[in-house]
């Protein structure tokens, strides 16, 4: 048996968007149908000025693969101090059967492209069949990622962003307008970026409450993607108490997600929470059922959509011949 090395520029070439969005569909599916073993991730937080590690493993019975992922982020002097990005990730494929390592995959792509791809799932769970704006607070890495996913499933008309750097924000309107023509709104205020969306996305490092409940408009979707670990949040936990909330994993988001703000202050309870997303994919539970409801979709990101998505990656180079094969065992 020989291990396969996959860097970044040959995973980049190996998977599609499109491809990414149905190989997260079927790790939520996966997910509510008995067929994933995940235990909770470990997340360490550095000393400044580095940030945090995760590690996330998950073992998918129909493919008898078990990957693990080790990610980092946040480590804001590693291009100048140490030559490297502020934030990477990688992943390692091993045969369930065997326990042999089969993969090492560069995965700072795959997290991108999975968490991206995530938010639209949800759009098309979640969101209003007449959506056509979209508020971006946040114009990071992932912001992007998220519009590029979205705009495989829908039709984007506009987009509304805010940033709290203002060199940030002009970037991405210059990026998002020069890529995919989507006209940008540079908001003047948060407040006023919110107001506009009929899909709302926070993918922020955020620490304290970024958006009020008062500012979201009837009939908003609201992709949470930046709080992923305790200390972390975008969302007023008032904004819970008259929505349908739907999460990916109930254990993740209740103890790391941005669920656990409203949880803790008691605004709502565990049975407030609608569902996991799986179980509206697989049609276990309603998504939204009227144009006027308010619509969160709390994402920790899991184990099983790196492993449904990095798996397909696996296909494909083994497909194409893409990769370095090594020995690595005697």
């Amino acid at each position: 048996m020989q291990t396969l090395l996959l860097k970044k520029d040959e995973v980049r070439r190996l998977i599609g968007m499109t491809e990414v969005i149905d190989a997260v569909e079927e790790a939520y599916k996966a997910f509510n149908s008995d067929q994933v073993e995940q235990p909770d991730y470990i997340g360490i937080d550095l000393p400044s000025p580095r940030g945090e590690i995760d590690f996330k493993l998950g073992y998918y019975k129909a493919n008898e693969v078990i990957s693990m992922k080790a990610s980092s982020g946040g480590f804001v002097d590693n291009p100048t101090a140490h030559g490297v990005p502020n934030g990477m990730a990688t992943i390692f494929l091993f045969d369930a059967r065997s326990g042999a390592l089969i993969c090492v995959m560069d995965g700072s792509l795959i997290l991108g492209l999975r968490t991206g791809a995530s938010g639209a799932v949800s759009v098309k769970a979640l969101a209003r069949k007449d959506a056509r704006k979209i508020t971006s607070v946040g114009t990071g890495n992932q912001a992007r990622m998220q519009i590029r996913a979205i705009n495989e499933i829908m039709k984007i008309e506009e987009i509304h962003a805010w940033d709290n750097n203002r060199d940030t924000l002009f970037k991405y309107k210059t990026d998002i307008e020069s890529e995919y023509g989507i006209p940008v709104i540079m908001a003047n205020s948060k407040r006023e970026a919110v107001e506009q969306a009929d899909i709302l996305i926070t993918t922020t490092r955020g620490k304290g409450s970024l958006v009020e409940a008062d500012w979201v408009k009837p009939g908003t979707h609201i992709v949470a993607i930046g709080t992923d670990q305790r200390g972390k949040q975008e969302l007023d936990p008032e904004l819970f108490r008259n929505a349908k909330l739907v999460v990916d994993s109930i254990s993740q988001c209740t103890e790391k997600g941005e669920t656990w703000h409203p949880l803790d202050r008691n605004i709502i309870t565990r049975s407030d929470i609608h569902g996991e997303i799986g179980e509206v994919l697989l049609g276990r539970k309603p998504g939204r059922e009227s144009d006027d409801e308010i619509t969160i979709f709390d994402s920790t990101g899991m184990a099983i959509q790196d492993n449904t998505t990095a798996s397909k990656i696996y296909q494909n180079a083994a497909a194409n011949n893409v990769g370095t094969f090594f020995q690595f065992f005697e």
